[in-house]
C-alpha cells in the first residue's frame, strides 16, 4: 500500500555516541535507544568509538522495546577520517571484533591503535560509513574515492548538519563528494545524547576528559545543544534537497542483519581425544569422584543426588562447563595449591565429587536447584577460591593452556559514584579547591546518592548559588555514567572458537593479563558463561597450618578432612574472637556471633547468610541488634536454630519467610 504524504518519513540514526565512548557522550545506551523508540525512528545505531562496550545494554533495551538495533562501531584510525562500520551478518561481525582486538592489543590499557591498512583483510561483510572532517577537502575526497575503489558497493558518506549557518553549502559539498567517489550520502545528526537538556552535561563529561574547565574549553566543546535525536520529519526537513540521503540509511539498515542474538557460547573442548560425550565423560568423573569421597561404598541417598544432578545437567547441557571447572580446580591440585569452590557451587553433590568443593551439601541439606534450576533458565556461576599467593599460577595456566585468543578475564564497570562525580564536575565548573573538598568530603566513598541542599548548608554552602546550583544537579546526572573499564578480580570466559570472534580483546593494567570489553551483567544477558578463579588469603593460612601440623604433630589434613566437631573453636566464635577469620570477622558478623552463637557449621551457615548485604538491604535484619530484655546474649540452642531455619513453611533456606521466622524467634529486635 502507498505511504500516505503525512506518514512520517522512515529513518534510522546511524551515527550514535553513548556514554561507552567514556567521556564523549552524554546518554546512556538505553536512553538513546528508547529515546529512538519514542520519536519513531525505525531503526538506531550504536557506534562507540572502537568499542563494544555498550552494545549489550542497548541490545536488552532495545529487546524490551521492541526496537530494531544495528550493531555498529565507530572505528578511528591513526592515519585515516574515522568509518563508521556496521557488520551485516555474524561472521563480518567476528572479524569486526578481530580487528578491535588487533588494535587495542598493541596500545596500553584503554586505548585502540589502528591504521587504515589493517581494515583490508576485515572488511568484508561490512557496511562502512566515512565520516568527513570538520571542512571536507581535497585530500578527503581523495581517501573517501581510494576507499571507494577499494570497498564497492560497501563505503558510504555520512553527512551531519553543524547548524553553524552553512549546512547548504557543506552539505552542496559532501554531496558532490559522494556523487565524485560514486558512493551514496547517508543522513545522521552525530548524536551525543538522546534528549537537549543533555548539552550541559555533554560539556562537563568533555571538560573532564580535556582537564579543563567550561570557561577555558573553547572549541572542546560543541557550539550548540543539536547533537540529540531528532524526529523523522525534522530529518526529513533537514535533508529536504537529499531525500535519498535517509532512504540510503534504511537500506543500510536492511542489509546489516546481525544482531547479538546471533552469538552463541561454546564451551572449551575438553575431551583430549577421549571419544566419549562431555555429559558422559562427566558421569564416569563424579562416580569415580564418589567411590573417592565414599570408600565405604556410595550411600543410597548420595547416589540418588548424583543421579539427580546429573540429569539436570544433561537436560541443560551444562556438563562441558563443570568439566571445564574440574580441569582448573584438577590443576591447582596437582600442583599442591588449596582449591575451594564457594557460593551455589557448594550445593552440588557433582561439585563435592569432582573436588571442586569440599563441603558435603548433603550434610547440610540443601537443594541443588539453588544451584542450577530448569525452571529459572540460567546458567550456573561456579567461584573457586585459590590460595592467594599462587592463585597467578592458575590464571596463567588457564592463559598458556587455552590460548589468548579463547581465554580473557570479565570486565568490570567503573561508573562516577557521589563523590567522584562531585568533584570531576566541580573541577569542570571552576570551583574553587576548597569547595570542591568540602562537597567531596559530605559523600561517602561509595555512595550512589547525590548531594542534598541540606548537606550543602550543613557544610556552609548556598546550594541556590548558580554555579554551585549546577555543580550539584549535573553531579547528580553523572552518578552512575561509566568512566572506564577495568578487569574483574578473576572472572574467566572461555571458549572453543576463538574469543575475539565474539568480544574485543583488550590489555589489562597488569602485565599478562588481557580482558574483554563486557562485566558480568552483559555475559548474563548473553548467556555467556563465566568461571570466577578468585584469591583467598585464608587459604594460603590453611595451607601452611596444614604443613606446620605435619610437620610438628604427623597429622595430615586436607579441607575435606578438618574435623568439624572442633569445641574450642566455636567457643572462640561465640566470644566474637574471629578477627581475620574469612567471611565472620566484619563488625557486623562479630557483633552477630555472640547473640545466635554458632555451635556447629551448620550454625555458622545460617549466621553467614544472615549478615549479608541482601538481607541487611531488604530490611529482613540489622546487623547490630539488641535483646528485647536485658542485656545478656542469647544462648539458642542449636537444634532448634537449625529446625527454625531449616525448611519453614516449605521455602527454600535463607528465604524471606524463614529469615525473619529467626529473627523473631531469637528474641531480637531491631536496635
Amino acid at each position: 500500500m502507498a505511504s500516505s504524504p503525512d506518514d512520517p518519513p522512515r529513518y534510522a540514526e546511524l551515527q550514535v555516541t553513548s556514554n561507552y565512548s567514556f567521556l564523549r557522550g552524554a546518554a546512556h545506551p538505553d536512553e538513546l535507544v528508547l529515546q529512538a523508540k519514542a520519536l519513531g525512528h525505525h531503526a538506531i545505531g550504536l557506534t562507540d568509538r572502537n568499542s563494544l562496550a555498550g552494545m549489550v545494554r542497548a541490545h536488552v533495551a532495545a529487546k524490551e522495546a521492541g526496537m530494531t538495533l544495528r550493531v555498529g562501531v565507530r572505528l578511528d584510525f591513526q592515519d585515516h577520517p574515522s568509518l563508521l562500520c556496521y557488520p551485516t551478518d555474524r561472521a563480518a561481525y567476528g572479524r569486526l571484533c578481530q580487528l578491535l582486538s588487533i588494535g587495542k592489543l598493541r596500545a596500553p590499557k584503554g586505548e585502540c591503535h589502528l591504521g587504515i591498512d589493517d581494515l583490508w583483510p576485515y572488511a568484508a561483510g561490512q557496511m562502512l560509513l566515512a565520516v568527513p572532517p570538520e571542512h571536507p577537502d581535497e585530500t578527503f575526497a581523495r581517501q573517501l574515492a581510494t576507499l571507494a575503489r577499494e570497498l564497492a558497493g560497501q563505503i558510504h558518506l555520512a553527512a551531519a548538519p553543524a547548524y553553524d549557518g552553512a549546512d547548504t553549502i557543506r552539505l552542496a559539498q559532501l554531496a558532490e563528494i559522494a556523487l565524485a567517489a560514486r558512493i551514496r550520502l547517508v543522513a545522521t545528526n552525530d548524536v551525543h545524547y538522546h534528549v537537549p537538556e543533555r548539552r550541559m552535561l555533554q560539556d562537563v563529561v568533555t571538560c573532564i576528559r580535556e582537564g579543563c574547565t567550561i570557561a577555558t574549553a573553547g572549541g572542546h566543546l560543541h557550539p550548540n545543544a543539536e547533537r540529540h535525536l531528532k524526529p523523522p520529519k525534522e530529518m526529513a526537513r533537514l535533508f529536504r534537497h537529499y531525500p535519498d540521503a535517509l532512504a540510503a540509511g534504511i537500506e543500510i539498515v536492511e542489509a546489516c542483519r546481525f544482531s547479538m542474538d546471533d552469538l552463541s557460547y561454546d564451551y572449551p573442548d575438553e575431551s583430549g581425544g577421549d571419544p566419549r560425550s562431555p555429559q558422559q565423560r562427566l558421569t564416569d568423573l563424579t562416580w569415580d569422584g564418589a567411590k573417592g569421597r565414599y570408600p565405604d561404598g556410595v550411600p543410597t541417598r548420595i547416589a540418588e543426588t548424583i543421579a539427580h544432578e546429573l540429569a539436570l545437567i544433561e537436560q541443560l547441557g551444562y556438563a562441558p562447563y563443570f568439566l571445564t571447572v574440574h580441569h582448573i580446580v584438577q590443576f591447582a591440585h596437582t600442583e599442591g595449591i588449596l582449591a575451594q569452590g564457594r557460593g551455589s557451587a557448594a550445593n552440588s553433590v557433582v561439585c563435592y565429587c569432582l573436588g571442586v568443593t569440599s563441603v558435603n551439601p548433603v550434610e547440610i541439606d540443601l537443594l541443588f536447584e539453588r544451584f542450577v534450576s530448569a525452571e529459572r533458565n540460567e546458567p550456573p556461576d561456579i567461584d573457586v577460591d585459590f590460595e592467594h599467593e599462587r592463585r597467578e599460577e592458575v590464571i596463567q595456566y588457564i592463559y598458556d593452556w587455552y590460548g589468548r585468543d579463547h581465554a580473557a578475564i570479565t570486565a568490570t564497570v567503573s561508573c562516577f559514584r557521589a563523590r567522584g562525580a562531585v568533584r570531576e564536575v566541580g573541577k569542570a565548573m571552576g570551583l574553587s579547591a576548597d569547595t570542591v573538598a568540602k562537597l567531596a568530603g559530605t559523600a561517602w566513598g561509595w555512595s550512589a546518592e547525590a548531594i542534598s541542599d541540606d548537606r550543602a548548608r550543613e557544610i556552609g554552602l548556598d546550594p541556590g548559588a548558580r554555579m554551585l546550583r549546577l555543580t550539584l544537579d549535573l553531579a547528580r546526572e553523572l552518578i552512575g555514567f561509566p568512566r572506564h573499564l577495568s578487569q574483574h578480580v578473576g572472572g574467566f570466559v572461555l571458549t572453543r572458537s576463538p574469543l575475539d570472534t565474539v568480544v574485543p580483546i583488550s590489555n589489562a593494567a597488569m602485565d599478562k593479563r588481557t580482558v574483554i570489553e563486557w562485566d558480568k551483567d552483559d555475559l548474563d544477558a548473553l548467556r555467556i558463561l563465566k568461571i570466577d578463579v578468585l584469591a583467598l588469603g585464608m587459604l594460603t593460612c590453611l595451607r601452611k597450618a596444614f604443613d606446620l601440623v605435619q610437620q610438628h604433630h604427623g597429622k595430615s589434613y586436607a579441607l575435606a578432612t578438618i574435623p568439624g566437631d572442633d569445641r574450642p573453636t566455636y567457643e572462640m566464635l561465640c566470644r566474637a574472637d574471629s578477627i581475620g577469620v574469612f567471611q565472620v570477622e566484619s563488625r557486623a558478623q562479630m557483633s552477630m556471633l555472640p547473640r545466635l552463637r554458632p555451635k556447629k557449621f551448620y550454625d555458622l551457615v545460617i549466621e553467614v547468610a544472615i549478615v549479608r548485604p541482601g538481607p541487611i538491604q531488604g530490611g529482613m535484619v540489622h546487623p547490630y541488634l539488641r535483646r528485647r530484655s536485658g542485656e545478656e546474649p542469647v544462648d539458642y540452642p542449636s537444634e532448634a536454630l537449625r529446625a527454625v531455619l531449616g525448611k519453614t513453611c516449605g521455602v527454600p533456606l535463607f528465604q524471606e519467610q524463614a529469615m525473619r521466622i529467626a529473627i523473631v524467634a531469637a528474641g531480637f529486635t531491631p536496635a
